[in-house]
């Protein structure tokens, strides 16, 4: 399986009748999964069924899907409701003659809601299914198309997405390997430490001196963050490599990377891994940035 991005456009044609059936489908972020339909008047019938094919798809992102109906010429000639025409032209003639208003010209009177309408131009059950089952046909076109796109763009992120897990491996082996964590450098440091402490207050005793420091060293050790940073790692190379929605798992991992930068931040006592702590974050951020964009 691939990785999906929770974004992409679609757009599929069909015929039906003389006419054209056009879906345009398109797909954004969300924390859920989400339709939105825009059908014309008359087809709420098929909201149902078209919600149901795109929860098929999908598992996250919020997806506009749009239909435009195009009749042939024969099919398609305006019934004007004229009990409502009259009743409207009569209410602005009344406005013209008590408030002066500009008086009511015809084409906008037939613009007003229900005065004048299209039908659908389906005239029995029969012709209404087949009707029903070319839209349906178009639009599993359309989901497949941004089924593709969204694979397509799952791809791209996925490219970026390893190469922020190897910068923070490296980041990681980085920190591991500076010469600030090795023995000898943590040994001169505390006894450097303890020395400039005996020489500020001469009464203090030394043996305690050298407990306290040693504990203080062991609470800025690393080595814990540096582990869990590698199987972290691990875990978001495995999510990678087997696709499919791993959007809120690689989040989750975000996350913890995001927790082991700012504890081997808060830990270190030398400036160099300080610095690369600080790398390490900025990295994380661009991941967890990219993983948004994931289904």
């Amino acid at each position: 399986m691939t990785l999906e991005s929770m974004t992409g456009f679609a757009r599929a044609t069909g015929e039906h009748d003389g006419g054209a059936v056009v879906w345009e489908v398109k797909s954004v972020n969300g924390k859920g999964l989400e339709a939105r339909l825009r059908l014309p008047p008359g087809f709420d019938r098929l909201e149902q069924r078209l919600r149901q094919a795109v929860h098929k798809r999908f598992t996250r992102g919020t997806v506009h899907c749009a239909l435009t109906l195009t009749r042939a010429p024969a099919s398609a000639q305006p019934v004007v409701n004229e009990a409502l025409l009259a009743d409207l032209a009569g209410l602005a003639r009344r406005l013209e003659e008590q408030f002066g208003v500009a008086p009511a010209r015809a084409d906008g009177l037939l613009a007003l809601r229900g005065v004048m309408e299209v039908p659908d131009g389906v005239v029995d059950e029969a012709a209404r299914e087949a009707l029903d089952a070319a839209i349906l046909t178009v639009f599993e076109r359309a989901l497949d198309g941004l089924a593709e796109a969204r694979r397509g763009e799952g791809a791209a992120l996925a490219a970026h997405l390893r190469g922020h897990v190897d910068a923070i491996e490296a980041l990681a082996l980085r920190a591991e390997a500076d010469p600030s964590r090795r023995p000898e450098a943590i040994r001169e440091r505390l006894a450097e430490q303890v020395r400039l402490l005996g020489e500020a207050a001469p009464g203090l005793d030394a043996q305690r001196l050298h407990m306290e420091a040693a504990f203080l060293a062991t609470k800025a050790d690393i080595r814990e963050e540096i582990d869990r940073l590698k199987t972290h790692v691990a875990a978001a190379r495995g999510l990678l490599d087997a696709g499919g929605p791993a959007g809120r798992k690689l989040d989750f991992l975000a996350q913890e990377f995001n927790r082991e930068s700012n504890t081997l931040c808060a830990k270190s006592n030398a400036a160099a891994v300080t610095a690369i702590g600080l790398e390490l974050k900025a990295v994380v951020d661009q991941f967890r940035e990219q993983v948004q964009n994931l289904e």
